[in-house]
């Protein structure tokens, strides 16, 4: 089990927002707001090579503070939000090691094969990391999409998943039903990437403390990936950066 980092911007600024509360027309629901620059982060992960973190734009106004992250640490961070065909490979330019995509690849609730074809060419599949975060409806887990707002009609279970897995390098999933409240982790959700992803994936949401990092680890069978936002004392929160750092090395 890695763990993998993550610098989550909104209005330039690095924060932790309570999944699902970001919507147009109205303040979400904040964790937590950095006086320190997204470079600071990036340096700071690439000091103890953390690879594979992910840089998330939450909205617009993110551009400027996305690309300095980039350039702290070039290659070593992916970078998502707001990303498509047409845009993708500039991205990868300023110095993404793989973009990250949700809402582009999905129209009218379906997967646009279309559109993943299209972005797939431009990035190639090794530069690609499919964000499938899900919300549950109806005993199945639903990817969501438009800042985790839209339901789609894609769940997330082993045919969906291999079947992507042909399209990407990796999955990012939050469990969006838990992203940034510190109520513990998803261990059904958990349970089903370990079981069914056939390619590296990255979870995020709920973990609190060491105990939940112990049974994410034990649910995945140190399969899955972590990432941990809100409980980082990085972000305000209770758990040591560093000690979280060696820990998920000795995983």
């Amino acid at each position: 089990m890695k763990f993998r980092p993550c610098i989550d911007l909104h209005n330039g600024k690095v924060k932790q927002i309570v999944g699902g509360s970001l919507a147009d027309g109205s303040e979400p629901e904040t964790n937590f707001v950095s006086e320190k620059s997204p470079a600071w982060y990036a340096k700071r992960y690439k000091a103890d090579w953390l690879t594979g973190g992910h840089v998330i734009k939450l909205g617009t106004g993110n551009d400027d503070a996305a690309r300095e992250a980039l350039a702290a640490w070039p290659n070593g961070l992916q970078v998502g939000g707001g990303i498509t065909a047409d845009n993708a490979f500039q991205w990868l330019e300023a110095g993404a090691a793989q973009v990250i995509v949700t809402s582009y690849i999905f129209k009218d609730g379906q997967i646009d094969t279309d559109r993943l074809r299209k972005l797939v060419a431009e990035t190639g599949r090794d530069r690609l990391v499919l964000d499938l975060s899900c919300r549950k409806k109806d005993g199945q887990y639903h990817v969501v999409t438009d800042r985790w707002q839209t339901f789609t009609e894609t769940v997330v279970n082993r045919e969906s998943l291999q079947q992507l897995s042909d399209s990407c390098c990796e999955f990012l999933v939050h469990g969006v039903d838990v992203e940034g409240k510190q109520q513990g982790v998803d261990l059904e959700l958990i349970e089903l990437l370990a079981e069914h992803a056939p390619i590296p994936c990255v979870y995020a949401g709920g973990v609190r403390n060491f105990q939940d990092l112990e049974k994410l680890n034990r649910a995945s069978d140190g399969k899955i990936d972590v990432t941990i936002g809100s409980a980082l004392d990085l972000f305000g929160g209770i758990m040591p950066y560093q000690d979280v750092v060696e820990y998920c090395k000795k995983c």
